[in-house]
């Protein structure tokens, strides 16, 4: 128990049998439950939790017979804490890469119900950069700011981290079953979280770096794919927060932005067109395209505000 609430640590772990170990028997006294997620490794991983288990009767091993992705993982995670009725239920990579000593400082706002969510951030403590492989670094960079136009936390700055404490209530309400399953799960989950008014407060913590752990993410493809997605998810928080749940006129702001820009667009290509044909930019096109920019970027702009103004209430008490 933490503060007379019981603290469940979900582990999701694929081919960690190097680190596993570590990251279990690091863990403090105050923890009453340690659920390693083994998702299909194919190596001794769940063997080695079985040993850890036989040790300390807080390890429970939950072993998928499919690989479902980190998010399936942390799903599988999720579910079990809402059916023990857990009032805490906190996210650990199973590669050693979070500090254990940083579990107060993610654990307290949610004890004392200043937020409903709290997240680790890596990027405001002077080492990230030291720490942090700089590809990675600004990769996580390029993603929070497309996260935060995507999940209307703005305040949110290091949306790729998994080291995370929720609370009972989200546990509750949430529908954890759908989390992406894939990686992109940090980012699906914010806006998840929005569209159900959570509370979520970023908590500076130690980013752990060069203990033997293996990425296998390719920043160039992840960049890609996750910009696609979130994307998608901007959209479908439009759709389920101001238009389904309740109406805002952003939606409008950013309807007109978006039109305005594509038809900016088209008209830049007819004007490139004619001055590669005749020679001579035609005066109107080219006024028609300064303005559609001007007022394009500006209704998104104001939708952003109104964006950021909606969800203030979001952001958490420090």
């Amino acid at each position: 128990m933490y503060r007379d609430h019981s603290i469940a640590i979900v582990i999701p772990a694929y081919n960690e049998e190097l680190l596993i170990t570590r990251t279990v028997t690091t863990l403090p006294d105050f923890v009453d439950h340690i659920i390693v997620v083994d998702d299909k490794s194919k190596d001794r991983t769940s063997e080695i939790v079985n040993e850890l288990s036989a040790k300390d009767g807080r390890v429970h091993l939950i072993r998928h017979e499919t690989n479902k992705g980190v998010g399936g993982a942390i799903s599988t995670g999720y579910v079990w804490c809402r059916e023990n009725n857990i009032d805490i239920a906190v996210v650990m990579a199973g590669d050693g890469q979070m500090d254990p000593l940083d579990l107060p400082a993610l654990l307290d706002p949610v004890v004392e119900n200043r937020t409903d969510y709290a997240k680790g951030n890596r990027l405001v403590t002077g080492e990230a950069w030291k720490k942090i492989p700089h590809v990675r670094y600004l990769g996580n960079s390029g993603l929070t700011l497309l996260t935060k136009i995507a999940s209307g936390y703005w305040h949110v700055t290091d949306s790729q981290t998994g080291y995370t404490a929720l609370n009972k209530k989200a546990l509750k309400l949430l529908p954890l079953e759908d989390i992406f399953p894939r990686y992109g799960m940090p980012n699906d989950f914010l806006v998840t979280l929005n569209i159900y008014n959570m509370r979520v407060m970023d908590i500076p913590v130690n980013p752990v770096y060069n203990i033997g752990e293996q990425s296998g993410i390719k920043v160039r493809k992840v960049l890609f794919s996750l910009s696609w997605l979130l994307g998608r998810l901007f959209c479908k928080r439009m759709v389920q927060k101001y238009i389904i749940r309740d109406f805002h006129p952003l939606i409008f702001f950013y309807a007109l932005g978006g039109l305005l820009l594509v038809l900016d667009g088209a008209l830049m290509l007819r004007l490139m067109c004619v001055w590669a044909s005749v020679g001579s930019i035609p005066k109107i096109n080219a006024l028609m395209v300064a303005l559609f920019t001007i007022l394009g970027f500006q209704s998104i702009l104001f939708a952003m505000l109104f964006d950021m103004e909606a969800n203030k209430d979001l952001k958490g008490r420090d």
